[in-house]
């Protein structure tokens, strides 16, 4: 009985390792990227669109996609961070 299911059995596992975990490691790097978003980095849109982030929300970045236009996008559809902004120096009067 077990031997007719064997190679069922292994066409799951084989399945799982050649399909479902290499998706869900992509995923995951894509989470992470987007977790990252900040104010400053050059972004590559799902639909292949350029721009520098502006404004970072839960669910929604705004994009200067030209000078003097912002479009709003949803944060999924950001693709691909291409350079990451600087982070902004400190106000400090010290010096």
């Amino acid at each position: 009985m077990l031997i007719q299911f064997l190679p069922l059995i292994g066409l799951v596992v084989l399945f799982y390792f050649l399909m479902i975990r290499p998706q869900q490691k992509r995923m995951k790097q894509h989470q992470q990227m987007l977790g990252g978003l900040k104010r400053g980095d050059t972004v590559v849109l799902s639909s292949g669109m350029i721009g520098k982030v502006v404004r970072v929300e839960d669910k929604e970045v705004g994009l200067e996609i030209a000078t003097g236009v912002t479009v709003k996008v949803v944060k999924a559809m950001v693709a691909d961070v291409r350079t990451r902004g600087e982070p902004s120096p400190a106000n400090d009067s010290k010096v």
